[in-house]
């Protein structure tokens, strides 16, 4: 067990320096959005949302290993982040803020780096003007268009609230996460089943996105419910995590390999990366469920490290079972490192577990 734990992390470790090999630009102190990129000539959009799941990636190695390396790439993004978005943190997308502030807020758990904190709660105040009465509550995806809500919007929204209440203890947090994953939970979860959609009024006529179904807003909504059983202790919202996971599971993945869709390149490309990292988590706080959370974290990094990486670079496409050619885009590397970082986690405390089991 010992040798297939660290099997996971000497995995974790080559992807998360495929990551840096393959796609830090120093020059800029940012990833390039994808690989190869010559002279940096493919950074035509500035994906902000992107890199907050990079600010993530490195959380997850330096957590992982401790190694300085992580918090000094951490530390060039920071400054390379702020200086590309014209010295601000702010944008008018408010899924995208709230990625940022949990990354940074992720950044400032693990180094004590008092900017960081800054950034997270700069951020969070900005967030909560997101929040209006249109369609009975819940905050907007954008400052454009106020009266479209949706589940990438509100459910970060709970994790970051919740991670601040339990970070600095302002009640206000905790208030904020309650209302927002009530409001989500009442509008854009299938009462039937667990499973979650995607958004509702997008074209301004009511209707719900029933037909996008994205793992990105399973992932998202079992970590919502994850942080409010934390917080509060109630054990319903631990049951919300559970029922969406094995609604998630059913419709999502196949049934006999328990493979996630290929859901595509562009901002698809993280979904995956996003509903595995809480499919982890739900795993580890419910180490008494059935075990299958934990199952397809394993099962899909065994599939993309056996059968869907490209060995020569270490790279990952949207499709897991099938290496990927070419041009690699930054966001279906960074989906990849999750996985990869989440499948050591979970060895990592399975073999805690038992080391503490025979002591």
């Amino acid at each position: 067990m010992r040798h297939q734990q660290e099997a996971r992390a000497a995995r974790a470790d080559q992807a998360q320096q495929a990551l840096v090999e393959r796609y830090w630009n120093a020059g800029i102190g940012m990833f390039d959005i994808e690989t190869p990129c010559p002279n940096g000539e493919c950074n035509t959009i500035f994906h902000y949302w992107w890199m907050a799941h990079a600010v993530e990636a490195l959380t997850d190695g330096l957590e992982r290993t401790g190694d300085s390396r992580y918090s000094e790439l951490l530390d060039a993004l920071y400054e390379g982040l702020l200086r590309r978005n014209g010295g601000a943190w702010p944008n008018a997308l408010y899924d995208d803020m709230e990625w940022m502030a949990i990354g940074w807020l992720r950044a400032y758990n693990a180094t004590g780096t008092e900017k960081y904190k800054e950034a997270a709660l700069l951020l969070w105040q900005d967030i909560q003007t997101g929040w209006n009465e249109h369609m009975g509550g819940g905050i907007a995806w954008q400052k454009s268009q106020l009266d479209y809500k949706n589940t990438p919007a509100n459910a970060p929204a709970v994790i970051l609230a919740a991670r601040l209440h339990a970070r600095f203890g302002d009640e206000a947090d905790l208030g904020w996460a309650l209302r927002i994953y009530d409001w989500l939970k009442s509008n854009l979860v299938d009462p039937a089943s667990g499973f979650v959609w995607d958004g509702m009024n997008r074209l301004g006529d009511g209707a719900i996105d029933k037909e996008w179904e994205f793992t990105y807003c399973q992932g998202v909504f079992i970590g919502a419910a994850l942080e409010l059983y934390r917080a509060t202790g109630n054990d319903a919202y631990l049951q919300d995590a559970r029922r969406t996971a094995e609604a998630a599971a059913r419709k999502l993945a196949e049934s006999e390999t328990g493979l996630l869709p290929n859901e595509g390149n562009g901002d698809a490309g993280l979904f995956k990366g996003i509903y595995v990292r809480y499919l982890a988590q739900l795993a580890l706080a419910d180490p008494s469920g059935s075990g299958e959370a934990a199952k397809l974290v394993a099962g899909n990094a065994e599939l993309l490290w056996s059968k869907g990486r490209d060995a020569e670079r270490t790279l990952f496409g949207p499709n897991w079972s099938e290496p990927p050619g070419g041009t690699v885009e930054l966001g279906t590397q960074i989906s990849g490192v999750i996985l990869l970082e989440a499948a050591a986690r979970l060895e990592a405390a399975e073999l805690a577990g038992r080391t503490e089991a025979t002591a």
